[in-house]
């Protein structure tokens, strides 16, 4: 039986259907192609035929209809890239089937990824290719700028922390194989919060961006550079000699903070630094370490007064590792109360009539060794610890002193030291008066002591705060006058009842002429001004006599009364009311 296959225009109708998928596919093919970012070359070794597909122009603006056209790709990509795009588009010279690369194009800056294909017939022979262009430009730029926040600072272009640590590391690492040293700077500005209160933070974040900016032309192989945080930053040298020795840098540094910085708004800001240097092997053999000991060294420096560079020294460390432990200590004391109270008597000259007591305060810690108040006293006021410790002070030294009172009914004068943190807590006032209420103690029984260094910190506001405590009745009393930033004029109008003269005038009274001097100017001025004088320091008679007989008001000292506990306080008034 005859079969007729039926026609469907020129399509016999039994391949219709194979037709139509075949057609579907291919439109499918083309649309993938078109919305890819991507662009094609296929290559047929059979035919020797080349076909571009999908978004061709997107990379290239001339037609490929021979692999003899493929010169021109050639020509289009920056140099650099010309040599491995000619050896990557025959990959079948070496039988590989695939291999990918980057090329960057020179007029449009694109970055492209190329991968290759080949496909083989089972007798090995090559009988297609396919090249692929994927634009990789907004990823390269997305992992480059990961890449530099992984590395670099924002604010300065300058490495980041993480990164200088890393490359500190390596020095470090090199140095130990060359036998070398490696030197690290810490630098810190000097009273740049004055920058950022004053200013703004935009003009502090402004002058951290220009003294970066100075410092970067500093480095070199041997020189890495790293903005820290906010105005601090790390300079790591190998190998420091010649031009790039710790000495030469710094004074490049200085020679640049003689002249002003100019923000963007046009104001002018000018600062200085100080610097710590510690240096491998000598300080630490670890990246951090090195960093930590520079970092305590550069504190030693302004405390020395600022814009100075220290060097490491074994005795800086211990000092700072005592403070660290002392302010532990501190803590836990305060929480524990664990402190004593002494007392030094204060004596008229006149008959040597006791007068009143200075309460000090004393810490003996846990293994018994006794710490100095000198010691203790300047690092509680830096952590704050201070302000419990002073609270308790008033407290304690009151409930002694009322128990004196209630016993011997001797009129005493309790004098209290008072640091400048203490003072300028806005509750001090009241604090005071709530304590001297619960003790049932007259104002005029306490005398506040505080030190010249109060001063000079805020004169206004210290000195209102002393006029509503002697408006209340509680007397003042300036101690250590001579040793600090003395000055005649601010006396006249300080509201003060009592100068203490230092104990290092009257270590040579008797033996410097101009101590001699000094000391005459200032008991006769004080009296004139109408304040007491207390000499500190009394040890010896001939002390006492000398200063009797400048008209010295009282002494304080080992002559007639050295500090003791509160119970030969007790002893000692018992005595006295004995033998009234």
């Amino acid at each position: 039986m005859d079969t007729k296959v039926k026609e469907k225009g020129n399509v016999p109708e039994l391949y219709a259907e194979e037709f139509q998928k075949l057609r579907d596919d291919e439109k499918m093919f083309r649309l993938l192609c078109e919305t890819s970012n991507s662009a094609f070359i296929y290559y047929s070794y059979k035919e020797d035929r080349v076909k571009t597909l999908a978004n061709w122009e997107h990379f290239f603006h001339f037609p490929v209809s021979d692999m003899r056209d493929l010169s021109r790709l050639y020509e289009s990509v920056e140099e650099q890239y010309e040599i491995p795009l000619r050896e990557g588009l025959f990959i079948e010279k070496q039988n590989r089937e695939r291999q990918s690369f980057e090329i960057r194009l020179k007029d449009s800056r694109l970055c492209i990824e190329v991968e290759v294909n080949i496909v083989y017939n089972a007798d090995g022979k090559p009988t297609d290719k396919i090249i692929r262009f994927k634009d990789v430009t907004k990823l390269n730029a997305q992992k480059d700028e990961l890449t530099y926040m992984a590395y670099y600072d924002i604010l300065t272009g300058l490495y980041n922390r993480n990164y200088f640590v890393r490359l500190l590391g390596e020095f470090l690492r090199n140095a130990e194989k060359d036998k070398c040293k490696v030197a690290v700077m810490f630098i810190d500005f000097d009273d740049f919060r004055r920058v950022n209160d004053g200013m703004g933070l935009i003009a502090g974040d402004d002058l951290v961006q220009l003294f970066g900016q100075y410092l970067s032309d500093l480095m070199s192989d041997h020189v890495v550079i790293s903005h820290f945080s906010t105005d601090i930053y790390c300079i790591a040298i190998y190998d420091p000699c010649g031009a790039r020795s710790v000495e030469t840098i710094y004074q490049v540094i200085k020679k640049r903070l003689e002249k002003p910085f100019k923000l963007m708004d046009g104001q002018e800001v000018t600062m200085t630094v100080s610097v710590g240097v510690s240096e491998y092997p000598e300080a630490a053999t670890g990246a951090l370490e090195l960093i930590n000991c520079a970092e305590i060294v550069m504190f030693k420096a302004k405390s020395r007064g600022k814009d100075k560079i220290q060097y490491f020294e074994g005795a800086i460390l211990e000092e700072f590792l005592q403070t660290v432990t002392i302010q532990t200590k501190l803590r836990e004391v305060v929480f524990e109360q664990n402190f004593t109270m002494h007392f030094q008597p204060q004596y008229y000259t006149g008959g040597k009539k006791l007068r009143g007591v200075e309460a000090l305060i004393r810490w003996k810690d846990n293994k018994g060794d006794m710490i100095s108040p000198a010691v203790f006293i300047p690092i509680a006021e830096k952590n704050g610890t201070i302000v419990p410790i002073g609270n308790w002070v008033i407290e304690k030294s009151v409930q002694d002193y009322v128990e004196w009172r209630s016993k011997y009914h001797y009129p005493l004068i309790l004098s209290i030291n008072v640091s400048s943190v203490q003072c300028k807590q806005k509750d001090f006032i009241d604090s005071l008066m709530q304590i001297l209420e619960k003790y049932d103690v007259s104002p005029g029984d306490i005398e506040i002591e505080i030190t010249e260094t109060i001063l000079i910190e805020d004169f206004d506001y210290i000195s209102k705060r002393l006029s509503e405590l002697r408006e209340i009745g509680v007397k003042i009393s300036l101690d250590d006058f001579g040793t600090g930033f003395s000055s005649l004029s601010y006396l006249k109008g300080l509201p003060i009842d009592t100068l203490k003269i230092d104990k290092t005038f009257v270590d040579t009274l008797l033996t410097d002429v101009n101590t001699k001097i000094i000391t005459e100017s200032i008991v006769l001025m004080v009296k004139r001004l109408g304040y007491e004088t207390i000499a500190e320091g009394v040890e010896t008679e001939a002390q006492f006599e000398y200063l009797k007989g400048l008209g010295c008001d009282t002494i304080q000292g080992y002559y007639l009364g050295r500090p003791m506990p509160a119970e030969e306080i007790e002893n000692l008034l018992a005595d006295l009311t004995a033998k009234v």
